[in-house]
Formats: C-alpha cells, sequence, structure tokens
C-alpha cells in the first residue's frame, strides 16, 4: 500500500509532537516536510533522522509557510496537518483553502489521537489565548498543591527552537540549567519563576519520554501550557483562562475555543482593568458553551519594585513578546504601570534596529511598546541595543523574566511582576482541595 505524503504546518512545538505520536513509525504515511511559521528563524533547521524512526533515512526538510502553495505540488502532498495555535478561525480556513486549492487535503488531529496517559494525575491549566496569565496561574495552582503536602512536577508546553536532538527531554531545576540549554528569552520568561519557586519544569521535543521522566520524581504533574494550544496528556483536572480584555476571542480563536467548552475550570482573568462589556460578554459565552464548568472570577495583582522611579518620568516600556505579538495584545503588564504611576511613554519604534525593527511592520497593532524578543543570540542583542538607544529615564520591564541578568541595560529598570488573585466566593483552593482528596 503506497503511504500517503503527509506536510505538518507547524511553529515549533506540537508539530514535532504530532509527528512523534502519530506518524512516527506509522506505515501509512510518509511525512516530506514541515513548515514553520511564527518564531523567527525556525524555517532554516530540518528535523533530525536520528528522531524521526526506522522509516526515515534522512532528516526531514523544513520550509517557510509562505511558500505553502508552491510545496504542495513540488513535494506531491496528499494531506497537510494544521498542528500549530493562536490563529483565529479566519486563518485556519485561509490556511484550509490555500491547500485545498492546492489540491490536498486539510487535516486536524484531536486529543484522542495526540494526547499521552501519565500513571499519575495531570492537572492542565491552559487559557484561549496567549496573554491571559496562565504562567502565574499554573505556579499558583503548583503552590496550592505543594501545601497539600504533594510533590509537584511542571511540564511546559514545547519551546525547542534550538537544535533538536539535544533538546529531546530538558530539566530546568537551577539557573545553570538555562545556560546548559542556551534558553531564548522566551524560554527563560516561563522557566525562571518555577526555579525561583524550586519547583523542577520539563520540557523539550518527545514528551513521551519527558512525561515518564517527570513521574518518577511527582505525585501529580502540572501541564503548563502555552500559545493556547490543548494538553499533550489526558487531564484528570482542567483549569482554561478567558480574558475579559479580548471578548468574544474564546469562541473565535483556534484551539482556544477547544480549550473554552473541554474545561472543567474556567478562570476570568485580568476582570479589574477589563470592562464591564467584556466581563458580561465572557460570562454570557460561558452560559452557553461551558455552562457545566466551574467559574473563578479573578485579577493579576501587579507588583512593582520600585514604583517612585516612574512619575513624571520618560519611560520605555518593554513587555512579554509571545503577548503582544501573535497573542495580538497591544500592550501589557509594564503599560498599566506606567499609565497607573504617571510615566511618560517613549516610542520604542524611533530606536529599534534590526530585527526589532521588522517586527513593528508585522504586527502593526504595536505602537510605543518593545517585545521582548530573543530567539536567538543576534536578536538579544538587538533588543538590548533598542533599548540602551532609547531617549528614556527609565525602562519598565513587563515581562516574566528579569532582564536585568540577561541584558546590559545602561537605565534604571522597574521590574514588574504579577500574581493571580480570586475575586469571587470560588478559589482555586476548593477546587484542588476536592481534586486532591
Amino acid at each position: 500500500m503506497k503511504r500517503k505524503n503527509i506536510l505538518i504546518l507547524g511553529a515549533a512545538g506540537r508539530d514535532y509532537h504530532n509527528f512523534l505520536v502519530y506518524f512516527k513509525n506509522n506505515p501509512h504515511y510518509q511525512v516530506v516536510g514541515f513548515t514553520q511559521a511564527q518564531i523567527p528563524g525556525i524555517e532554516k533547521r530540518s528535523f533530525p533522522k536520528s528522531l524521526a524512526g526506522r522509516l526515515y533515512k534522512k532528516n526531514i526538510p523544513f520550509y517557510p509557510e509562505e511558500k505553502l502553495a508552491e510545496i504542495i505540488p513540488s513535494l506531491k502532498v496528499d494531506e497537510v496537518v494544521l498542528a500549530y495555535s493562536d490563529l483565529s478561525h479566519k486563518e485556519v480556513m485561509d490556511k484550509a483553502s490555500i491547500v485545498l486549492a492546492a489540491g490536498a487535503d486539510f487535516m486536524l488531529l484531536g486529543p484522542k489521537s495526540t494526547q499521552i496517559k501519565s500513571k499519575k494525575p495531570v492537572v492542565a491549566i491552559t487559557a484561549v489565548r496567549t496573554g491571559c496569565g496562565k504562567s502565574s496561574t499554573s505556579r499558583k495552582v503548583a503552590q496550592t498543591l505543594l501545601s497539600y503536602g504533594l510533590k509537584v512536577v511542571a511540564i511546559r508546553h514545547p519551546m525547542p527552537y534550538g537544535y533538536l536532538k539535544d533538546e529531546v527531554c530538558e530539566r530546568f531545576a537551577t539557573y545553570e540549567d538555562l545556560k546548559k540549554y542556551k534558553c531564548t528569552i522566551e524560554e527563560r520568561e516561563e522557566y525562571e519563576p518555577w526555579i525561583e519557586l524550586g519547583i523542577p519544569i520539563y520540557a523539550g521535543v518527545d514528551y513521551e519520554k519527558i512525561i515518564r521522566k517527570a513521574e518518577k520524581e511527582a505525585d501529580i504533574i502540572i501541564w503548563d501550557g502555552g500559545n493556547n494550544d490543548f494538553s499533550f496528556y489526558k487531564t484528570d483536572l482542567n483549569i482554561v483562562l478567558v480574558d475579559p480584555h479580548r471578548p468574544g476571542h474564546e469562541i473565535a480563536y483556534y484551539p482556544g475555543e477547544v480549550n473554552f467548552r473541554s474545561a472543567d475550570v474556567l478562570i476570568i482573568s485580568k476582570m479589574k482593568s477589563a470592562t464591564p462589556e467584556g466581563i458580561e460578554i465572557v460570562k454570557k459565552n460561558i452560559k452557553i458553551y461551558n455552562p457545566k464548568a466551574e467559574v473563578i472570577e479573578a485579577d493579576l495583582k501587579m507588583h512593582v519594585d520600585q514604583p517612585e522611579l516612574i512619575k513624571g518620568k520618560n519611560v520605555l516600556v518593554v513587555e512579554d513578546g509571545p503577548t503582544v505579538t501573535h497573542g495580538g495584545m497591544s500592550y501589557g503588564a509594564g503599560f498599566l504601570v506606567a499609565q497607573k504611576y504617571g510615566g511618560k511613554l517613549v516610542d520604542g519604534q524611533e530606536t529599534a534596529v534590526g530585527s526589532m525593527k521588522l517586527l513593528y511592520k508585522k504586527y502593526m497593532h504595536l505602537k510605543k511598546i518593545v517585545p521582548a524578543m530573543g530567539y536567538s543570540p543576534e536578536q538579544i542583542k538587538e533588543l538590548e541595543e533598542t533599548i540602551n538607544k532609547s531617549k528614556c529615564d527609565v525602562v519598565i520591564d513587563g515581562t516574566p523574566v528579569n532582564l536585568k541578568r540577561l541584558l546590559n541595560i545602561k537605565k534604571p529598570i522597574v521590574t514588574v511582576s504579577y500574581t493571580l488573585e480570586e475575586l469571587g466566593e470560588t478559589i482555586l483552593h476548593d477546587v484542588l482541595k476536592r481534586f486532591a482528596q
């Protein structure tokens, strides 16, 4: 029987996972390539044959997604599999239309085909969009479970942007581990807070190997989701965050709507800074699309280390990169802090260099803020130069990572962090206590 030629549309995460759990060693399919999107430069690599299994004698090539319509006929592709996230429903169908017009079938793989069963209980924390406050919620869940005397280990949605064969199974427990695996800024944003809590966190490429290693040191596993993707593991408790700053997105994005409809617990985040209209839209959609979910009302409480440096000063705001790029937010915690404490925003575009300058053309909604991008040593240097060239008095670091550790910034830095604060009668402790019993 002839094997079907498969092209996987990805962004260095879900795509590799789907390959390993569904296509690897599958005699019915031949993956002839991956396209890569969202993350700068990742299309310059390939998927190593050493990870691909017995059916592959060569590395599987990567291609830029922009050439999708040309790739399908040239590789004689039979089916194209969408395997990345944080896409509007329109974007998904636009990609499907390109695929169908080129003569191939369009395919989505769901939880039944891609989720791995753990031997330990799994609590998943995901979201309907990037930038809902999921990471701080994951850590609060972990701390709450720790307080019950449970051994907690976290597993993060993948961010393997380097050499894939060196990133099969990564464990982060110290700052030295960040250097060992040559972490990008995006990775540091996610791993550093767990290291500070003393909770090990795993990530990488092969999530079967990862879960088996994590199980050896855990009573319970936290799936710390990313990019509004659904969990790679079968979940025993599915907690999903919704953002009233982007009302309606919970039923307009893929696979965020999957998370929204399947959640056991829905957390309405950022309520104190959202409009009443936005909150009402989210609550209405919960009643329509997932009325059985338990609802927690919450806010992201901001902590500012030196607010006295801000008032009346020219400030440059640096925000979490994924949130304000493909997450679609025009601002984040740093901007809100600048407003609250009376800072005057300096335009980050004016001093942007290299790939940082190109970001403002790609993401037109970005205005004065600087996205903390750093997917390569070169881009980290460009971020540093963009900040240091600014005619600001103070830099507001609104990212989850501590930029002081990573960049040589020649301006005073105000650091912003945030934690989940429950506002209503139902709180995470109540939900988790019932679950842990």
